[in-house]
């Protein structure tokens, strides 16, 4: 920080400033209002959920509540008690300068609309936005993010391109993928070669904003169902990479029918067999059914248990289910505890799925069309903006 105007200084200044409050910008700062917001929402009775600490919840003797969730300064309200929702709008005027937006409709970039039928989210404007800055409007539109036939690596030998301009427009398809599964796996892809781009990681990036561009309004879609189950996809495309070779771990989560969570990430380690590389993927699968269920909890939601994991890989679920000590799987005896252990516990079966049938599979490696929109279709993925 640069010293005061007004302040005079002398050659042997040995003197620092004392920040008495947090400036907008600096490290500090969001930590600074959370802590301020926090305690003044748990003054009101919220409970900061341990599950995710930007969450706050109130339960009401009736069997009602109110929720707050919180990014930075954006804040959504919920619940099922409306007369409590406007005391707390209230409260919150009273203790910080606020603008009631009213029913939510956008939400960082995200579009919500409600109908009869359910709620969907969108990030249409960002995309449009994002193909509009690219120059992309006009282009031809792909049908599929990923080309089925190209293998990227690190060392392509083709030309290198401008190292800022490929992290910029990665990161906003990182972001874009936060409402767009369909590209999880595609962006996980690209993202690996933010350090040396060339021009055939840049037309990886290209084509998938050329798929965007055939489908800018898709989103997903949250219904009301019948089914109170938990079910969790994990699917593995082993030594996938053909640079270290190392495999691709991809889950996905539904709660209630409706997909929640999902995430496409390269394994740490090279996996020796096809099964090893599958039964990393269910470790993190049941990992991510554990949070989600810890947190149902902390809203007082019933749960149906067990949870349900899905497996295409037959050894994979023979060795989960088997008691019997493997010398195949001594290097992944801590996941192969894990597993067994939950599924001793009753907090999750393993149940197993044809390949074909697997949703898990679109976010570890690139299909061709068909299954593609096969796969689309499962995880709940609509665009209400479409004339039919």
């Amino acid at each position: 920080m640069d010293i005061p105007a007004g302040l005079e200084t002398t050659s042997n200044f040995n003197k620092v400033c004392r920040l008495r409050k947090s400036l907008y910008g600096l490290k500090q700062s969001p930590r600074a209002w959370f802590e301020r917001f926090t305690k003044v929402v748990k003054g009101y009775g919220f409970v900061q959920c341990q599950s995710d600490h930007t969450l706050f919840v109130k339960h009401f003797p009736e069997g009602k509540l109110a929720i707050i969730i919180v990014y930075v300064d954006d804040i959504i309200l919920t619940g099922d008690h409306e007369e409590k929702i406007d005391l707390l709008k209230k409260l919150l005027t009273k203790e910080f300068e606020i603008k009631d937006l009213g029913n939510l409709k956008y939400f960082l970039g995200m579009e919500i609309a409600r109908s009869k039928k359910g709620i969907a989210v969108s990030q249409r404007k960002y995309v449009l936005d994002l193909l509009n800055e690219t120059g992309m409007l006009g282009c031809k539109p792909a049908e599929t993010p990923m080309d089925t036939t190209v293998k990227l690596e690190e060392s392509d030998r083709s030309a290198p391109v401008d190292k800022g301009r490929y992290q910029r427009l990665v990161g906003k398809l990182i972001y874009l993928s936060h409402t767009r599964p369909d590209i999880g796996f595609s962006v996980s892809v690209v993202s690996q070669f933010m350090n040396n781009p060339t021009e055939k990681h840049m037309t990886a990036v290209i084509r998938i904003l050329r798929y965007l561009k055939m489908t800018p309004g898709k989103g997903l879609f949250f219904q009301r169902t019948t089914n109170k189950e938990i079910e969790i996809f994990s699917d593995a495309d082993w030594a996938g990479s053909v640079t270290d070779r190392r495999s691709t771990s991809g889950y996905c989560s539904f709660v209630w029918g409706n997909l929640v969570t999902w995430r496409s990430k390269k394994q740490s380690v090279v996996a020796r067999s096809s099964a090893e590389a599958e039964f990393r993927a269910m470790a993190q699968g049941i990992c991510e059914g554990i949070w989600l269920n810890r947190l149902l909890e902390e809203l007082r939601v019933p749960l149906k248990h067990p949870m349900v994991l899905y497996c295409d890989n037959q050894a994979a679920i023979s060795i989960a289910k088997n008691p019997v000590h493997h010398d195949r799987t001594k290097h992944v005896e801590i996941d192969r505890h894990f597993i067994k252990e939950k599924i001793e516990e009753g907090v999750f079966k393993v149940s197993y799925t044809p390949t074909n049938c697997q949703t898990a599979d679109i976010l570890t490696k690139a299909l061709a069309r068909v299954n593609f929109e096969d796969l689309t279709e499962k995880l709940g993925m609509i665009n209400i903006y479409n004339a039919a």
